[in-house]
């Protein structure tokens, strides 16, 4: 295998037959030990989590496959804490596809003048450029084509699966009595420029809530995956 590149949370490896490998890590994305699915930094280290973000990751990829959502998956072994996947190119350096069902996290700290906390939202998706530097800005379709990003009809194609994805999502987490807030998806372009979903769907990448109390990502794919 050969190393090409260490991430926050997971590090990708080339395999001998042009598949990928990634390995997911302990590492939580947040600031001063308080977990944000948002941050630009590792906030903290929860032992375990790797394996936990892998197991809800392949819970949830399978169950894409089943509704014939194009994915970058292709099999996980748990123990090793492995995914092997397609190769895919990013858009431009990466970009990040919020889908948000209430106002919390940057959503609110930037539109706070409009927007109530814990508002309800209809599944509003917004996209921003994965740019540590600039705090990941957000960026409008026109702009993302006119900067060569992606073209319109790529755009289009990316909400409306970043839709259909995380509604399986909500739909999976409310079997459990859980509410999804906001869920960060990442796009690339798999075989033959088809647009598909990449990385992982964790407890690390969205925020959840029982009850009106957050869920813990460790937490969350404990009851997910449980027989109960």
């Amino acid at each position: 295998m050969n190393l090409i590149y260490t991430g926050k949370t997971k590090d990708v490896y080339e395999l001998d037959n042009g598949n990928y490998l990634l390995n997911f890590k302990d590492n939580v994305t947040g600031e001063n030990g308080v977990f944000d699915p948002g941050a630009n930094t590792v906030g903290l280290v929860m032992e375990g989590a790797g394996r936990a973000g892998l197991s809800l990751t392949k819970f949830f990829f399978e169950k894409l496959k089943a509704a014939n959502i194009p994915t970058h998956y292709i099999d996980a072994d748990i123990k090793e804490a492995t995914m092997t996947v397609l190769p895919a190119t990013v858009f431009g350096k990466g970009l990040e596809v919020i889908c948000r069902y209430r106002a919390v996290g940057s959503f609110l700290r930037r539109y706070g003048l409009y927007a109530q906390e814990g508002q309800a939202l209809d599944a509003f998706v917004e996209v921003t450029l994965k740019d540590d530097q600039r705090q990941d800005p957000p960026i409008s379709m026109s702009a993302l084509e006119m900067l060569g990003i992606l073209s319109a009809e790529e755009y289009a194609t990316l909400e409306n699966l970043t839709k259909q994805i995380c509604q399986i999502v909500k739909d999976e987490l409310f079997k459990k009595g859980i509410e999804l807030y906001d869920i960060k998806l990442e796009f690339g372009r798999v075989k033959d420029g088809q647009v598909a979903l990449i990385d992982e769907i964790s407890g690390g990448n969205m925020r959840a809530y029982k009850d009106g109390v957050y869920i813990e990502p460790l937490e969350l794919e404990k009851i997910m995956l449980s027989s109960e």
